[in-house]
């Protein structure tokens, strides 16, 4: 059974946490300006730089689409401040993992049969085995349930894909680059004010399990940071690149209370034309829709990787989601099909119940797009957030299997 607690391990890490998340800006009044970048069809015209809506002091982040501490990020004392408050004597006594002459992850040396540190890449685990670690969500509770997410984002050509989901009346978990949020950021608002559930995808996409405690930390925490900036929103949730993680990684991510989703289908949509053919991922979507008719959903649902990292893999989301809505009863974000309904530290913007959903979610409630802000008195726009949200996140939104 999966349901909502706190434990007092975790509790009692968030108290010691130091964090400096800030925003101006209001989740649930959020408003995206007309503009050519905004609204057009046009690749080139879509991905043309335009001032952001907040200012981005370059020198405040990492270095973009470099692992976050490269630039000396993890010698500023904001960062020491959040590091040194963090008891490393309680991590996982585990190592990095390394990549192989072939570009992969070598597993070389590790104990794949008994997975001792429950290495997702080495053999699927989900369920972590070092205590006081968050466990990964990975598909979603309810039967005959499309898990709907997008790795990625925010695509700067992604104005006809967000149309076309608000067109279907759909909501996805949508796990956003932080170095794509500060370079795109009305993206990334225009996913808050359609109602989408965001959540964390690292600063730059690294094999997370390959970094150092210092580089894991920073990949968290300056993603979660640049969410939080642009759209006053700190997720409470996260998606590790290519699914690499551990539970050295995951031990850190719990120190910021960001939950891992991880998937049980994948669609192989971002390596259409590299790896894979076209066919093969036209393939994998029929094959997964077939499962929605065939009773492999019946006692619980799935949650499905895809992403918005190009305009094939968004055509592919198009395309068979017609498909996906007859096949199966429910078409939701995860949030939703989890009954997750504060997915971000924020109590200005919940989800709606599994109950109420009506086989797609109506989105989140106090986001621009439900019309304003009559639930927004539980968080103010500017703060800087670090001990007593994390804790109160703990207790409403922390989740693990029981």
């Amino acid at each position: 059974m999966y349901g909502l607690i706190a434990s007092a391990a975790l509790i009692a890490t968030a108290s010691a946490v130091t964090t400096n998340y800030t925003s101006t800006v209001d989740p649930t009044k959020i408003s995206i300006p007309s503009t050519p970048q905004t609204t057009s069809y046009d690749v080139t015209t879509e991905c043309t730089y335009y001032q952001p809506p907040v200012p981005i002091n370059l020198g405040d982040w990492p270095t973009n689409w470099k692992v976050a501490t490269t630039n000396n990020m993890n010698q500023t004392a904001e960062f020491q401040a959040l590091y040194n408050s963090i008891d490393w004597t309680k991590a996982p006594n585990v190592q990095p993992h390394t990549m192989g002459a072939d570009g992969a992850l070598s597993t070389t040396g590790y104990d794949v049969t008994n997975d001792p540190d429950c290495w997702w890449t080495a053999s699927g685990c989900v369920t972590p085995k070092f205590p006081g670690v968050l466990k990964d969500i990975s598909a979603c509770a309810e039967p005959e349930t499309w898990g709907l997410t997008y790795d990625d984002g925010p695509n700067c050509s992604h104005n006809a894909f967000y149309d076309f989901l608000q067109q279907q009346n759909l909501k996805a978990s949508m796990f956003y680059i932080g170095s794509n949020v500060m370079n795109w950021p009305y993206g990334a608002q225009r996913g808050v004010k359609d109602g989408h559930h965001i959540a964390v995808h690292t600063w730059s996409h690294p094999m997370m399990t390959t970094l150092t405690n210092q580089d894991v930390l920073a990949e968290l925490y300056y993603a979660t940071k640049m969410i939080k900036y642009v759209t006053g929103l700190t997720p409470l949730y996260w998606r590790p690149p290519l699914g690499d993680v551990d539970d050295r990684v995951r031990w850190i991510a719990s120190q910021l209370n960001l939950t891992a989703i991880i998937w049980n289908l994948d669609t192989d949509d971002w390596a259409a034309g590299v790896t894979v053919t076209v066919q093969q991922v036209q393939q994998n979507y029929q094959d997964f829709i077939t499962m929605g008719t065939n009773g492999t959903f019946t006692n619980s649902g799935n949650i499905v990787l895809s992403h918005e990292i190009n305009n094939m893999t968004m055509g592919f989301a198009e395309t068979y989601i017609p498909q996906i809505k007859k096949a199966y009863k429910n078409i939701l974000d995860v949030a939703t099909c989890m009954n997750i309904t504060h997915p971000y530290v924020e109590s200005s913007v919940s989800f709606p119940a599994f109950s109420s959903s009506n086989g797609v979610s109506p989105g989140a409630s106090g986001s621009s797009s439900s019309g304003g802000s009559s639930s927004s008195s539980g968080s103010a726009p500017s703060s800087t957030r670090s001990n007593a949200a994390l804790v109160v996140a703990a207790v409403f939104a922390c989740i693990a299997f029981f």
